[in-house]
C-alpha cells in the first residue's frame, strides 16, 4: 500500500509497454485524490498503454507504482477484481451488453462485485441512473439509445461502486462536438461534486481549451506535464 493518503496514482518506472516491446520510457506521473487531468497524445502513443496498467489489464514490470493503494508490482489475478473495486473504467466503445437492458446493465456489475440485497442493488442503480441523468431508462435496451445516452450509462455504471478514481479512455471518441461537451461536463461535475479523481485520455484538444485542466501528453515516449498555451503543440 502507498503510504501517501493524498495520492491514488503513482508510478515511477523506467519502461511500460506490453508483453516485450517498450512503448513508454521513464514514466513518472502521480495523480492526487480529486484532480482532473487529460492525458493527450497522438494514436498509438502509449495513451491506452497507461491506463490499462492503471487498471490492471496490463502487468507493470519495472519501476514502482500504486493505484488507490493497489502496488502494481505485486498485483496478482486474485487482485485485480478488487483493485477494480475502487476504480471506475469507462471506454470509448461504451462496451455495454446489448442483450440486456440498462438495469440488467448495472445489476450484472454489482452481483459480479459481491452485492447480494436487491432492494440495495435497486436503489443503488436508480441512484447512479439518476446522477448521470438518465432517470426513468433502466428498461431501455442500448440499440434504444443514442450514443451519449450509452456513454451516460456506461458512466453510472462506473459509478456503482463509489471509486476513487475513473479511468476513461477517449469517452469522447465516438461522439458529436455537442454531446462530447456534455459528457465531458458530466465527468467534470463528478470530479467536483464527489471528490471523484479523474484521468481522461482524450485527442479533443478544443475540448480541453474549452474545459481546462491539468493536461499530461505522451510525445516520443515520454511523458510531459503540459502548459495551457502549448496544450494543442
Amino acid at each position: 500500500m502507498a503510504d501517501d493518503n493524498t495520492t491514488i496514482v503513482s508510478i515511477d518506472a523506467p519502461g511500460v509497454g506490453q508483453r516485450r516491446e517498450v512503448i513508454l520510457d521513464d514514466v513518472k506521473l502521480k495523480i492526487d485524490r480529486g484532480e482532473f487531468v487529460y492525458l493527450i497524445g497522438k494514436t498509438g502513443s502509449g495513451k491506452s498503454t497507461l491506463l490499462r496498467v492503471l487498471y490492471g489489464d496490463l502487468p507493470l514490470r519495472t519501476g514502482e507504482g500504486y493505484v488507490a493503494g493497489f502496488n502494481l508490482r505485486e498485483l496478482d489475478e486474485d487482485d485485480i477484481p478488487y483493485l477494480r473495486r475502487r476504480l471506475g473504467i469507462v471506454f470509448q466503445d461504451f462496451q455495454l451488453l446489448s442483450d440486456r437492458n440498462v438495469y440488467q446493465n448495472l445489476h450484472f456489475v454489482l452481483k459480479a462485485t459481491g452485492w447480494k440485497d436487491d432492494s440495495k442493488m435497486k436503489e443503488r442503480i436508480l441512484e447512479v441512473l439518476k446522477s448521470v441523468g438518465m432517470e426513468g431508462c433502466q428498461d431501455k435496451y442500448t440499440y434504444q439509445l443514442s450514443g451519449g445516452e450509452q456513454q451516460r450509462v456506461a458512466i453510472a455504471r462506473a459509478l456503482l461502486n463509489s471509486p476513487e478514481i475513473i479511468i476513461a479512455d477517449e469517452p469522447t471518441g465516438n461522439l458529436d462536438p455537442n454531446t462530447s461537451a456534455e459528457i465531458l461536463r458530466l465527468l467534470l461535475d463528478i470530479n467536483r461534486e464527489n471528490g471523484t479523481a479523474v484521468i481522461m485520455a482524450t485527442h479533443d484538444y478544443a475540448m480541453i481549451l474549452k474545459f481546462p485542466s491539468r493536461t499530461v501528453k505522451i510525445e516520443g515516449g515520454t511523458l510531459h506535464e503540459v502548459h495551457r498555451k502549448n496544450t494543442a503543440g
